[in-house]
């Protein structure tokens, strides 16, 4: 019995990693198709970080204070993936534009997490890819007149330690931080 485990333990070992790495490369958000707004714009930001880059960034970060709440949100996660346009004109981006986005986000393995609209700051949708009871995987997108933003972030989120983030190094308010205040505009 023992040799047959032998035997078995190392391609089962193999079809669980590639398990693992398919479950995370699904919440990747395909965003290809946006490349093109680029041209349009007047200002662009696209960030391609994978496990490598991530594991070399986190390294940048103390292990006191909020460096090290980042540093230890940054385990788990397998890339962070950002889509940023700014347009001098309304119309630049289309409703299929934004509709590439949410289709995929729509499939069982995405839940909305939360939608807040504001006719001065646009509209923004949070969505959790989730594993049973794990994260999975995190995606934002923000639209208004003229701004467009996918924020993908592929991997183990671990939620309570981004809610310990909220309103610090760009994290916005999303009021996931139970018992903590909402900003003023808001309540």
């Amino acid at each position: 019995m023992k040799s047959l485990f032998q035997k078995l333990a190392a391609p089962l070992l193999f079809i669980a990693l590639l398990t693992t790495a398919a479950q995370a490369q699904d919440s990747r958000i395909q965003t290809a198709s946006l490349d093109r707004l680029a041209a349009k714009a007047s200002q662009s930001v696209d960030v391609n970080m994978d496990e490598r880059l991530i594991t070399i960034a986190a390294k940048l970060f103390s292990d006191k204070g909020d460096e090290k709440k980042i540093k230890e949100l940054l385990i788990g996660i397998k890339g962070i993936y950002v889509k940023h346009f700014e347009f001098e004109s309304d119309g630049q981006y289309t409703a299929a534009d934004v509709e590439a986005i949410r289709t995929q986000l729509r499939t069982p393995s995405w839940s909305r997490l939360a939608g807040f609209t504001s006719k001065s700051d646009g509209n923004i949708e949070v969505y959790l890819m989730l594993t049973g009871d794990k994260v999975g995987g995190l995606a934002v997108l923000h639209t208004d007149d003229r701004e467009f933003t996918v924020v993908n972030i592929v991997g183990a989120v671990d939620l309570e330690k981004l809610a310990q983030l909220e309103g610090q190094f760009g994290v916005p308010e999303l009021g996931i931080e139970p018992g903590k205040a909402k900003p003023k505009n808001e309540q």
